[in-house]
């Protein structure tokens, strides 16, 4: 793995880092190569029970694509260029929203482009009240990739997502958090140890039932009430047959306070 994505796991918690702090964490094809490895590893390893993605620095959480990379990889022709949707943002995206485990993004800083669209992946968006979002695609006469087209109008409706992909401009940690973009808004200062926080009591949590509760809230974005009632009945029997059910409800019992096992 390069050592532009940092990747570390301690109790039951990944914490993947980009790391390219000087070009604002945008992202080059090792970097995007990286990260791919890094996310998959972390959403597949059944010791991972919950996900940190961050980044390095102050100014920017990711800018998206490394445009200097970008304008020489464009010489040798668009097709091999834009491979990068297919070969890198794709994966990277499914593996975050399909996770059968919680991710929180640390947004610290500029957040634009697949950046965005890394941030949007998380379940959960802790926001420093310096960072700021950007979709930036049609600025550059692109299109959104990186899930933009299908996570940000369930975020902030098809209205506000249309005006914002058609007119990039920048919206503040405050306004992102009025849109429901920002989960938490946090002083700069304090959003590592805010975003780890929610982290670790997730990667703590029930992680059968956060699949279910992630699966069931996909499922039912685009199928029918009757069809998500039977989603639902067959993900409750799911997680009602899970360790951490019968150790909540024991604890429940006895006035505990549960200590899941994470299955």
């Amino acid at each position: 793995m390069a050592d532009t994505v940092l990747y570390e796991v301690s109790d039951g918690l990944a914490t993947i880092t980009l790391n390219r702090p000087e070009a604002m964490n945008a992202l080059d094809v090792a970097t995007k190569v990286a990260l791919r490895e890094a996310v998959q590893s972390a959403t597949t390893d059944d010791a991972v029970r919950a996900v940190l993605l961050t980044a390095a620095g102050e100014r920017a959480f990711c800018v998206g694509q490394d445009l200097k990379e970008h304008i020489g990889l464009l010489a040798e022709g668009s097709a091999k260029v834009m491979s990068t949707v297919k070969e890198h943002y794709n994966p990277i995206v499914r593996a975050l929203t399909e996770a059968p485990k919680p991710v929180v993004a640390a947004v610290n800083g500029v957040a634009a482009g697949a950046g965005f669209g890394f941030a949007l992946a998380a379940d959960f968006r802790v926001v420093a009240d310096t960072a700021s979002f950007n979709t930036s695609f049609a600025g550059v006469a692109l299109t959104a990739d990186s899930g933009v087209s299908w996570t940000l109008p369930r975020v902030i409706g098809p209205g506000r997502a249309a005006d914002l992909l058609l007119f990039p401009r920048s919206i503040t940690a405050q306004e992102a958090y009025e849109w429901g973009i920002a989960n938490r808004v946090v002083p700069a200062g304090a959003l590592r140890g805010e975003a780890e926080k929610v982290a670790r009591a997730l990667a703590s949590g029930p992680t059968v039932a956060y699949a279910a509760i992630k699966e069931a809230v996909a499922f039912g974005f685009s199928h029918s009430l009757s069809e998500t009632l039977e989603k639902e009945d067959e993900l409750q029997a799911r997680a009602g047959a899970s360790e951490d059910h019968g150790i909540a409800v024991q604890a429940f019992v006895n006035k505990e306070k549960p200590k899941y096992l994470g299955r």
